[in-house]
């Protein structure tokens, strides 16, 4: 029954996102505040990870291409299905739901505690829209982390199997190329907005309908991370069976 309730004041939740609008000029402001917040700032620990990541993919696939009747390109194959399919997309979501994740609901939730979220309602001002709306229009930017994750993971990917000496240049460009599926493009992006609302909606439910103190804000924090991690995964397995099976 908890899970029930929880489902259905998320869901009211969606609705009064979208119901009373703050002033335009208002949000306006808001939403370039949480672009930066959300999106340009974890773009330097997106980048560190994926071209690092790239390059242990890659590395990893080498080491593994023990027969000789095997081509080398199968290094650059395997790296770039691993990073746009599922790597960049899904994996760099769920780090982002440590990051981006506890920021919403440690900071929503500190308005709860402090009732500024209180003060919002008596001054005639629709809470959910003012505190959530910009965090979902903000995240819609998001693919455009995950399309540099992807460039980044590829470029580590090639620096790590080309001057590892482990393939030649002109081997890990074919393998780059090798039987590319335009859709699988559409596929990863697509599920990078579905985690994009995710990522804004789940954290800021847990904060906003967060009760008590100071100290359940860090464990407000972790509960978010924890089931939006949870919802990112099951609606990957749902998506990915949907659209390539």
């Amino acid at each position: 029954m908890n899970y029930l309730q929880s489902i259905g004041e998320y869901l009211l939740m969606i609705k009064g996102v979208f119901g009373r609008m703050t002033k335009g000029s208002v949000l306006k402001e808001l939403i370039f505040k949480e672009i930066d917040e959300l999106v340009v700032g974890s773009l330097g620990i997106v980048a560190f990870l994926s071209f690092f990541i790239g390059g242990v993919v890659a590395l990893q696939t080498a080491l593994n291409l023990s027969n000789p009747i095997i081509p080398k390109s199968l290094v650059a194959f395997a790296a770039r299905q691993s990073i746009i399919l599922e790597f960049s997309p899904t994996f760099i979501s769920i780090i982002m739901a440590g990051k981006v994740g506890s920021f919403i609901t440690s900071s929503i939730g500190s308005m709860r505690v402090t009732e500024q979220i209180d003060a919002l309602e008596v001054m005639g001002i629709n809470s959910l829209n003012y505190l959530v709306f910009p965090k979902i229009i903000a995240m819609l930017t998001y693919p455009f982390v995950i399309a540099i994750s992807m460039f980044l993971g590829v470029l580590g990917a090639y620096t790590s199997a080309v001057l590892g000496g482990f393939v030649s240049s002109e081997a890990f460009i074919t393998g780059l190329q090798e039987d590319f599926i335009g859709f699988h493009v559409f596929y990863a992006f697509f599920k990078t907005f579905l985690f994009a609302f995710i990522l804004a909606t789940i954290p800021a439910y847990h904060g906003y309908y967060m009760t008590g103190g100071s100290l359940e804000v860090g464990k407000s924090s972790t509960t978010s991370f924890v089931w939006t991690s949870v919802v990112i995964i099951v609606t990957n397995y749902i998506v990915t069976q949907l659209m390539l099976s």
